[in-house]
């Protein structure tokens, strides 16, 4: 929840980017980033810092305002994240509820959730780190359109996404406390998107889907033998435990994502001749 009004924030003062790329958050060193945000003639950002475990919200003109992430309900992060906007003097205004789950307590009135497991907020990141770390690898081979790697406060979720060029078919919606439009911008176009998700399995999850599914996606062949397609989630998924006890865990993980990428494109018929290239070819032979 804590994400989400973050998120919001972003929301309330990017432009609208296709997709929706404008509203993510980003893993930095420390934890999680708005990145810089515009307010009039200043800049500011918002970043969760999971070494010190305190919120910095900071403007270009050099001020700060920070705090302690501590057990607190979302009411009170919500009033302390307002109240030090406006004495930056940062005005912002946005639908104060969740998105993407149910049920959508309004940020003001949930003093039902108040918990903040510092270990637990630490230990998740660095998962999200070692995924951001490989996914920008991944991303790297791809020469035609494709998302940056960002953490989705919606879902909860570390992804990239590729596009095959083409438009998609109108995308039906359905997520809870979600309007369907949210969901017919982020899936306008043919894509395979792949990411890392706490769920799936007992330590989280890698996943990887398309959008339209193309026939025969489902059954395609796919590495390393742990990963697999559940009909649940219409996606594959491979456990994050899978990756970490695996000998070499980027290859493991590479394995997947790639694995996963040809399923979509080949049985999608992309050209994957003009969308992919190789990241290493100014790199010095020898």
């Amino acid at each position: 929840m804590w994400t989400q009004i973050v998120g919001k924030v972003r929301l309330a003062h990017a432009p609208l980017v296709n997709h929706w790329w404008q509203v993510p958050l980003y893993v930095t060193a420390r934890g999680l980033t708005t990145s810089a945000m515009p307010v009039r003639n200043r800049a500011f950002d918002i970043e969760f810092d999971f070494c010190e475990h305190r919120l910095h919200i900071r403007d270009s003109n050099g001020a700060e305002v920070d705090f302690a992430l501590e057990p607190m309900s979302v009411a009170q992060f919500y009033s302390r994240v307002m109240d030090a906007l406006r004495g930056l003097g940062i005005e912002t205004y946005f639908q104060a509820s969740p998105n993407e789950v149910d049920p959508a307590i309004p940020f003001a009135e949930d003093t039902v959730h108040a918990s903040y497991d510092a270990d637990a907020a630490t230990l998740f990141w660095r998962q999200l780190i070692q995924a951001d770390r490989v996914l920008h690898e991944f991303r790297s081979r791809f020469l035609g359109k494709v998302s940056p790697v960002h953490f989705f406060w919606g879902s909860f979720d570390l992804a990239c996404t590729r596009f095959s060029g083409r438009t998609a078919p109108k995308h039906p919606g359905g997520a809870p406390n979600c309007g369907d439009w949210v969901m017919v911008e982020g899936y306008s176009h043919e894509l395979s998107s792949c990411g890392f998700w706490p769920g799936g399995g007992a330590e989280g999850a890698f996943y990887a889907y398309a959008y339209p599914e193309p026939d025969g996606f489902t059954d395609a062949p796919v590495a390393p033998p742990q990963a697999f397609y559940s009909a649940d989630h219409r996606q594959f998924l491979l456990p994050y435990e899978a990756v970490r006890a695996a000998t070499d865990p980027d290859a493991t993980l590479l394995q997947f994502l790639q694995t996963t990428y040809e399923a979509a494109a080949d049985k999608g018929a992309w050209d994957r001749a003009a969308l992919e290239c190789d990241p290493g070819r100014w790199r010095p032979a020898g």
